[in-house]
C-alpha cells in the first residue's frame, strides 16, 4: 500500500517486510505498506530508515506493478515488523518543488501556451523543458503568474479517475498511462495526471524563482527554484552582494558599476602586460643571439616569457638550444631545434634531460617540466653533450 499518497505530510510508520533478499553488498526490501515515496516522474526517492536501518535508494519494480522496493544500507528479515523513519525535511522540499513545477508549466501555457516537455527535480535548482522559442519577456510573466498563484495560497488535491474520463475532466496534458489515472488539481489553477507528492496548499510552495534560462533541443529549458530552497539561494546570493558591497563601497543594487570599472582596468592592464611581455620576449631572444654567436644557446630565461622565447627562436634559421625557467616547485624546459639542425632532438632529451627526470615530448620543440634541482645540470649535461658530439 502506498501510504505516501494517503499521507504525504506523515513522516513515520509501521510496517511488515513481506520481502526481503540480497544482492552482493547491495540489500532490498518489499513492506506491505511504505511511506517511502520511489523515484519517478521527475521526483527523487524519499530516504530515511527502517528499524534504524538506512534506506538509501527507493525504486518501483518494473516487473511487479505496485510494488515499491527499498534498497537498503545492511538487511532486513523477512515477516520483521519495521518502524519506518523519513527525512522529513528532504520529503518536503521536493513536495515544494513538485508543486512548483506544475504551477510554472500553467504559468508557461497561460503566458505564451508553451508546453512542458521534460522535467527533471533532483537537486534544488531544477530544470523544465518547453517548446517555445527562447523569450525574456515570457520567462518573467510566467515566473509572475506562478507567484500570484503562491499567493492565492489555493487548495492543492488529488483524485482517481478512469483514463477514460480524462477528457472531461480539462487535464493541461493528456495522460501516458490507461486505467486508473491519478489527478493532482491545483485549485482554479492547474489540474494534470501525476503520481507524485504535493504540498496542501500553494502557499507553502513559494517562492519561485526562475534563475536562468537557455535554448535546449529547439525549444526552451528553464532553471528553477522553489521554497526553502529559493529562500536559501536569495540567502546566500544576499551574504555575497552584501561581502562585494563592503570590499567595492558600495550599495548593493550598485555593484554593477564599480565591477565593470574594475573589468574594464584589468583588460587595460591584461593588454598591456601582453604587450610588455611580447616586448621582453623580443629583446631576450635578440640577446640570446648575440651572446651565442653558433647559435647553440643553452639559458635560463624568465618562466612567463619561456614559451615566446622558445617559439622566436625555433623559427630562427641554424638555432638548437635549451632554455630552462623556475616555475613555484619545478623547472621548465624548452628544447628546439630548427629544421636546418642535424642534431638528433630525441637522442639529446633521452641523453640529457631524461636522466635528470624530464617528463614532456615534441618534435622539433619539446615541452616538459623537470625537478627545481636540476636546473644547472640540465645547462652543464647540454654542452657537454654537445661539446662530445661536435
Amino acid at each position: 500500500m502506498r501510504l505516501y499518497w494517503e499521507q504525504p505530510y506523515a513522516s513515520e510508520f509501521e510496517a511488515q517486510v513481506v520481502r526481503a533478499w540480497s544482492e552482493g553488498t547491495k540489500h532490498y526490501a518489499v513492506l506491505n505498506q511504505t511511506l517511502f515515496y520511489p523515484t519517478a516522474g521527475g521526483q527523487a526517492c524519499d530516504t530515511g530508515t527502517l528499524d534504524g536501518v538506512a534506506v538509501v535508494e527507493v525504486l518501483e519494480d518494473a516487473k511487479a506493478t505496485g510494488q515499491v522496493i527499498h534498497r537498503l544500507e545492511s538487511p532486513l528479515s523477512e515477516g520483521q515488523t519495521v518502524v519506518g523513519k523519513l527525512d522529513w525535511a528532504r520529503r518536503y522540499r521536493h513536495m515544494q518543488r513538485h508543486t512548483a513545477e506544475h504551477m510554472l508549466g500553467q504559468a508557461f501555457l497561460r503566458a505564451a501556451g508553451w508546453n512542458v516537455v521534460a522535467v527533471n527535480m533532483h537537486s534544488p535548482v531544477c530544470t523544465m523543458d518547453f517548446d517555445g522559442e527562447p523569450d525574456e519577456a515570457v520567462v518573467r510573466q510566467a515566473e509572475a503568474l506562478a507567484n500570484w498563484a503562491v499567493y492565492a495560497n489555493t487548495p492543492v488535491r488529488t483524485y482517481f479517475i478512469d483514463h477514460t474520463e480524462a477528457e472531461t475532466h480539462g487535464l493541461r496534458r493528456s495522460p501516458k498511462v490507461t486505467g486508473t489515472i491519478r489527478v493532482v488539481e491545483i485549485e482554479h489553477w492547474d489540474k494534470v495526471a501525476c503520481g507524485g507528492l504535493h504540498v496542501a496548499h500553494t502557499g507553502e510552495a513559494g517562492p519561485i524563482k526562475i534563475t536562468r534560462l537557455e535554448r535546449y533541443k529547439g525549444g526552451t529549458r528553464i532553471y528553477f527554484v522553489a521554497g526553502w530552497e529559493a529562500l536559501e539561494l536569495f540567502d546566500q546570493e544576499h551574504r555575497l552582494l552584501a561581502r562585494l558591497g563592503e570590499k567595492f563601497s558600495s550599495g548593493l543594487l550598485e555593484l554593477e558599476k564599480p565591477i565593470e570599472n574594475m573589468r574594464s582596468e584589468w583588460y587595460r592592464v591584461r593588454a598591456e602586460n601582453a604587450a610588455l611581455k611580447d616586448e621582453l620576449a623580443e629583446r631576450l631572444m635578440r640577446d640570446l643571439l648575440a651572446e651565442f654567436p653558433g647559435l647553440t644557446i643553452a639559458a635560463k630565461v624568465p618562466n612567463s616569457v619561456l614559451d615566446m622565447v622558445g617559439k622566436r627562436l625555433a623559427e630562427w634559421p641554424g638555432v638548437l638550444a635549451l632554455l630552462l625557467a623556475e616555475a613555484e616547485d619545478k623547472t621548465r624546459y624548452v628544447l628546439l631545434k630548427h629544421p636546418s639542425r642535424s642534431e638528433d632532438l630525441q637522442a639529446l632529451w633521452e641523453a640529457v634531460l631524461k636522466p635528470l627526470g624530464a617528463r614532456g615530448g615534441g618534435a622539433l620543440v619539446k615541452l616538459g617540466v623537470l625537478p627545481l634541482a636540476a636546473l644547472h645540470k640540465a645547462l652543464e649535461g647540454f654542452q657537454k653533450y654537445l661539446s662530445s658530439h661536435s
